[in-house]
């Protein structure tokens, strides 16, 4: 009976060991591949991911090379005002009067957007009368309005947005200052991340840890209205839902979001892109890096 079970146990190990190399195999070969599709853009590129239903299952390639953050720096800013909320020091129910005028974080001369430059067009029409808070919060993410995201930041101001991502974990994120801060920007005072913080925190709103379970779910709803769809869900089946922040500016272009299965798994995708040298041709190409990771996570 002894050896019965023995013989048993050997035979459970070995299937076991065969079922992890399958698995390494498998996830070794994701890595080769992302690096092959990288290889083939003319730009820099890092990736992080990581499957929330294993999260032994990750691939981080030049994950902790600092980027521009662009866009994707409003994520830790809405995070902020959740916080912020929850400590009572504000309502997001609450308006505000809408203004166009803001503090270069260099020497605290005024300047101010321009509606050229902006993403959201809409919300220039709405300068100089009140404005919901959380009205703000969904156009900085959904439409990546940057006159939304200024107000909000001067709001919860800046250093709060990063110390509360060392809370979670993101020791690289930089939340320096707000958006068309020209003079900040020449001495290359600039928003900063990292392929691996942004994956960190995304993994947070997802695991209910950057807030509440009731804050994070509301912050899962309004990134999955993000307007700006040209890379992580772009290949994808509309069944696959997407919570995600874009990012962009010359030569860049950012993606970070939390993925949902049909058959109930998640995961985390992170894509940054610097130095793009044909940005439609790349945006497509890094569409295509979220493409492979999804045709993994449905292979097994």
């Amino acid at each position: 009976m002894n050896l019965y079970l023995f013989r048993i146990a050997c035979m459970f190990l070995l299937v076991f060991q065969f079922s992890c190399q399958q698995k390494s195999t498998k996830q070794q070969d994701l890595h080769t591949a992302i690096l092959s599709q990288i290889d083939a853009i003319q730009g820099d590129v890092a990736v992080a991911f990581v499957n929330l239903s294993d999260p032994k299952e990750s691939v981080l390639i030049n994950a902790e090379e600092q980027f521009h953050a662009a866009s994707t720096m409003k994520v830790p800013v809405m995070i902020e005002l959740f916080k912020q909320q929850d400590q009572g020091k504000l309502d997001l129910k609450d308006s505000v009067v809408l203004i166009n005028e803001f503090k270069s974080i260099v020497d605290s001369s005024f300047y101010s957007m321009d509606i050229v430059d902006d993403s959201d067009d809409v919300i220039y029409s709405k300068i100089g009368t009140a404005v919901a808070l959380q009205d703000l919060m969904y156009s900085m993410i959904t439409v990546s309005s940057n006159l939304a995201t200024n107000v909000l930041i001067e709001l919860v101001d800046a250093k709060n947005a990063t110390a509360t991502m060392r809370e979670l974990g993101a020791d690289k994120i930089e939340v320096l200052r707000g958006v068309e801060d020209t003079k900040a920007y020449e001495l290359g005072l600039s928003n900063t991340t990292t392929a691996k913080d942004l994956m960190i925190i995304m993994r947070a709103i997802a695991e209910n840890k950057a807030g509440t379970a009731a804050d994070c779910a509301e912050m899962i709803s309004i990134l999955k209205d993000q307007q700006f769809n040209s890379i992580i869900p772009y290949f994808l089946p509309e069944e696959v839902k997407v919570a995600h922040k874009t990012g962009s500016i010359v030569g860049v272009h950012h993606d970070a979001g939390i993925v949902y299965l049909p058959d109930g798994r998640s995961y985390v995708l992170v894509i940054l892109s610097k130095n793009l040298k044909e940005y439609d041709k790349a945006t497509e190409q890094l569409a295509g890096l979220s493409k492979t990771v999804y045709e993994y996570m449905v292979g097994h």
